[in-house]
C-alpha cells in the first residue's frame, strides 16, 4: 500500500506498472530528474490533481496485480 509520501521516483522503481495510471492523470513527465523526487501529494499539487484519489486508484491497481 502506498501514501502521498512516496516520491515518484521510489514508486516507478517499486512498480513501473503504474506509469500510465500517472501519465492517464496528467503526469507525463515521469522522467524528469526532479520528478524522481517528489512526492505524489507534490506533484498532484502542481498538476492540480486529487492526490487522494490518485493514492486510492493507484492502490486498487497494486491489489489487484498482487
Amino acid at each position: 500500500m502506498i501514501t502521498k509520501d512516496i516520491t515518484i521516483g521510489e514508486l516507478l522503481r517499486t512498480n513501473a506498472d503504474v506509469a500510465p495510471i500517472l501519465m492517464g492523470a496528467g503526469m507525463h513527465c515521469l522522467g524528469c530528474p526532479a520528478s524522481q523526487a517528489e512526492s505524489i501529494e507534490d506533484a498532484a499539487a502542481v498538476h492540480g490533481i486529487d492526490a487522494d484519489a490518485l493514492v486510492e486508484q493507484i492502490n486498487r491497481f497494486l491489489e489487484v496485480k498482487a
